[in-house]
């Protein structure tokens, strides 16, 4: 893979750490409601995919609906929901669980077998994880950890069933983000309020943290890591996605002054070489690019 690859994987990278960063600031900062801004997030991105909407409906369009709420706007509404108190150093770790909850639902709906490196990969990303939890920052976040947590389920289990899907990834990304903005944004208005409020008091700031969310990050940085994926072999491209837990971590001391003690460095570390070990190990049944790749 040339240089030029290896470094637009990176700045994919800091884009997708960013975006814990940024749904901090919105949820947190500015105080909007996050299935508002999950929801406002996916509006933009039907919005700006609407082309590929238009070219044909699914055919099994329940089902893509259902996986694309779940690897989209239902991930990020908990992931938001869980910024609200959890800081973006503690969902960078945490969100490292993703990837061994996928393989573990691989195993129970795909067949997949595991031999003994990669079950013993699982058990390191769940032991790191764990430790990450039992750290001084997630364990003040309490139920935003918990949220945090349930975001990396919900995506991981959506994960799975995108093998079941025939269709691009782009396209999908589409169907994903009209699943969510109309499941999303009724959602909100009955459960949240000062929504009207909230985006009034700072109009300039919500729409650089959307555009941010849904164009840079949604469309731009996902976008390109498939198209990266697709011409580069998947053993070279994933690894590097890697990055993207580490640099959340860092941003988040960085950035927003997050708590991070050496539980949480630690257990980052052996989870992180969990993953490592789920990733490079070849799976049998089920595709690389969804063991660590963001949300959509």
């Amino acid at each position: 893979m040339p240089a030029w690859s290896v470094i637009v994987l990176i700045v994919c990278n800091l884009a997708w750490a960013l975006n814990v960063v940024v749904g901090k600031v919105a949820v947190d900062d500015l105080a909007i409601p996050p299935i508002f801004f999950a929801g406002l997030r996916s509006a933009i991105v039907v919005v700006a995919l609407a082309p590929l909407l238009l070219r044909a409906v699914p055919a099994r369009l329940a089902a893509v609906l259902a996986v694309g709420l779940a690897i989209s706007g239902g991930s990020f509404a908990l992931l938001f929901m869980g910024l609200q108190t959890a800081d973006p150093a503690t969902a960078g770790a945490i969100g490292l669980v993703g990837a061994p909850m996928t393989v573990l639902f691989a195993i129970v709906f795909l067949g997949e077998t595991v031999r003994w490196r990669r079950a013993l990969g699982m058990v390191l990303a769940f032991a790191g994880v764990l430790l990450a939890i039992l750290s001084k920052g997630a364990l003040a976040a309490g139920e935003g950890a918990l949220l945090v947590f349930l975001s990396a389920l919900v995506g991981a289990l959506g994960a799975v069933f995108v093998k079941k899907l025939d269709m691009g990834a782009m396209t999908l990304q589409a169907w994903a983000a009209v699943a969510s903005a109309i499941v999303l944004l009724p959602l909100s208005a009955v459960v949240e309020d000062g929504q009207i409020a909230s985006a009034a008091a700072s109009p300039w700031a919500l729409a650089g943290c959307l555009f941010f969310a849904a164009i840079v990050v949604s469309i731009g940085a996902t976008g390109t890591y498939f198209v990266l994926f697709r011409k580069f072999e998947a053993n070279m491209v994933v690894p590097l996605t890697l990055l993207h837990p580490l640099m959340t971590i860092g941003l988040g001391a960085w950035l927003t002054n997050d708590t991070v003690g050496w539980r949480l460095l630690a257990g980052a570390a052996i989870a992180l070489a969990g993953v490592a070990i789920i990733v490079i190990r070849p799976s049998e049944t089920f595709t690389k690019r969804f063991l660590v790749r963001p949300r959509i």
